[in-house]
């Protein structure tokens, strides 16, 4: 069986960590490389397009509603990227133990659902605006794994109880989940991308 394709963009690095980019509804592969950019300088950018589409709009799984996820999807989606994950290391030559995901929305929602469905998968996780996308039947072993969850407040499509449910939920799972609030709505600020960057520098691979 041949290895899940995604429409994709990888830039080399200069150092040897790898940002692996998980855009919102609506976006593609190169809607975050500058984020990634300011997040993590000189690092490899690993950035696919969404498969499934909504209304013409790229996202990484079907949602039944807003909020309401069609959880078969969910881990299959999760599958395919986690899969896609392991071969892009192979075909690209990056170190997989040195990959930080980072991912807005629908992209953090996905790279959740990998987490908790396949392991650690990314040793580093940056959610920006991220909600719980499925509870696995069966707790993983993410002891490894440092999450950085940021959150807004008066976030109009995630309430302030699912990204806290979500913190909890990896943390019981091991990982070491940090819970950055922002005075804002669903939209990032550059207070959201200060604190990332400070917490990356601090938790460094």
């Amino acid at each position: 069986m041949s290895a899940p394709e995604f429409i994709h963009r990888f830039i080399p690095g200069t150092r040897p960590d790898t940002l692996l980019l998980l855009h919102g509804t609506g976006g593609d592969e190169n809607d975050l490389i500058p984020l990634g950019e300011s997040l993590l300088p000189g690092a490899a950018i690993l950035s696919p397009r969404g498969k499934v589409l909504e209304n013409a709009m790229p996202r990484f799984f079907r949602r039944i509603a807003e909020g309401l996820f069609d959880i078969e999807d969910v881990k299959l989606r999760a599958a395919e990227l986690a899969a896609f994950v392991r071969h892009s290391a192979e075909r690209y030559g990056f170190n997989a133990s040195r990959l930080t995901a980072a991912g807005y929305s629908n992209g953090a929602n996905i790279a959740a659902a990998v987490l908790l469905l396949h392991g650690p998968v990314f040793s580093r996780a940056v959610l920006f605006r991220a909600m719980v996308p499925l509870e696995p039947d069966t707790p993983p072993d993410l002891g490894d794994v440092r999450v950085f969850l940021g959150a807004g407040r008066q976030d109009p499509i995630v309430p302030p109880a699912n990204t806290e449910r979500l913190a909890a939920l990896l943390q019981r799972s091991g990982a070491d989940a940090t819970l950055h609030w922002s005075s804002a709505g669903h939209n990032l600020t550059t207070g959201d991308l200060d604190a990332a960057r400070k917490w990356l520098e601090q938790f460094p691979i």
